[in-house]
């Protein structure tokens, strides 16, 4: 990101919810992007915990909050507040344990209970790096990420492989999604609609949801 800018100084903020079985990986993903860390002796996630990170994205800086919540049932009451205002989302597996694989749909189901139907999902399978232990293929991965018409990555947080890939694809594509339907919103007002001589600067309607984002409520 050329020059500097504060800690506060942002275009977008956005948040990114990381959902799936518990010992998938999540705590580490969310660790490895926004501290480049990662650790052996991570603790399953009691409730829900978050972190940030900011980076540019197609010329806009973006300020992710990344959710990461606990995979266990018992905490599944706070799963509406969860999901709440959620732009994007990674939906994670553990490519050795094929029943975190099969577990993802029911995950999905209850992703698209409660977000916006246009929500950014790309599915994830963690843990590539324990390649003599794969029981999910990456064939399996695609055919079920196609069929659900999610985007499909494999990472390893531990090698940091596609770990920052997979988070600023979400946020790309989340901050071409609000361009998207901010145009929208300037054309169906009657009054901003331009004659043949006039200009709409897209970028000064874009940038009205500067730290109102898509996270408030």
């Amino acid at each position: 990101m050329a020059g500097f800018r504060a800690e506060d100084d942002y275009d977008y903020l956005f948040k990114v919810g990381l959902i799936g079985d518990s010992g998938v990986g999540k705590s580490n993903l969310a660790l490895r992007f926004t501290r480049n860390e990662f650790s052996l002796e991570s603790k399953s996630t009691i409730g829900v915990e978050f972190a940030t990170r900011s980076l540019n994205v197609d010329g806009k800086v973006i300020k992710a909050q990344i959710w990461d919540t606990a995979g266990q049932e018992r905490y599944r009451a706070i799963t509406s507040a969860y999901y709440r205002g959620a732009v994007g989302a990674l939906l994670v597996y553990d490519v050795t344990r094929h029943s975190t694989f099969e577990n993802v749909e029911r995950w999905l189901r209850e992703l698209r209970d409660h977000t916006d139907p246009n929500i950014v999902v790309m599915l994830i399978g963690n843990k590539s790096d324990l390649r003599h232990l794969v029981a999910v293929s990456t064939e399996d991965g695609n055919l079920l990420a196609e069929r659900e018409s999610l985007s499909f990555m494999e990472t390893s947080a531990l090698e940091a492989t596609n770990v920052d890939n997979a988070f600023a694809e979400v946020l790309s594509k989340s901050t071409a999604l609000l361009a998207r339907r901010l145009w929208k919103l300037v054309i169906i007002d009657q009054d901003a609609v331009p004659s043949k001589s006039e200009k709409i600067d897209v970028s000064k309607d874009v940038s009205a949801v500067k730290k109102v984002g898509c996270c408030s409520g």
